[in-house]
């Protein structure tokens, strides 16, 4: 019997398979899309996953601008940032972010959902948000997939 088959295969920076791939955000509740791209953001979908190695694909998120938040939570779901000044916290809503662009909603909720380490900020880099269904990343030839059919 072959030994060397039952070895488990750790990939590293050299062997991991990068792929770019397209979600398209219109119509998508924000949380399940937000889980789907950050496994995906981690390469957990990938039968070679290594949690402690950047294996994951680049993810450019389209017409984020059309995502949407069930409720009310635009103007009820309040985060909290704080200055590090005595009385400095300061609330914000989804709205708020929305304002200034989908990048910093999709950004503050998938970062959520990665490692909290140099890890997670690298996976963070990862990721491409765009409001339009226009992308300036056609050179690196993405696949666009359907989020839907993810689990």
């Amino acid at each position: 019997m072959d030994t060397l088959s039952y070895k488990t295969i750790s990939v590293n920076k050299a062997t991991a398979q990068k792929e770019w791939v397209v979600v398209d955000a219109t119509g998508q509740s924000l949380g399940r899309i937000a889980a789907k791209i950050a496994k995906l953001l981690r390469g957990k979908y990938k039968p070679s996953f290594t949690p402690h190695v950047d294996c994951g694909d680049n993810v450019i998120v389209i017409n984020a601008d059309k995502v949407v938040l069930t409720g009310k939570k635009w103007n009820d779901r309040v985060y909290i940032r704080f200055t590090g000044y005595p009385g400095g916290q300061r609330p914000y809503t989804p709205a708020d972010l929305m304002k200034k662009g989908p990048r910093y909603l999709f950004c503050k909720v998938v970062k959520g959902m990665l490692p909290k380490n140099k890890l997670g900020d690298q996976l963070l880099r990862n990721l491409h948000v765009y409001a339009g269904s226009e992308h300036p990343h056609e050179a690196q030839q993405p696949k666009v997939i359907d989020i839907n059919t993810l689990k």
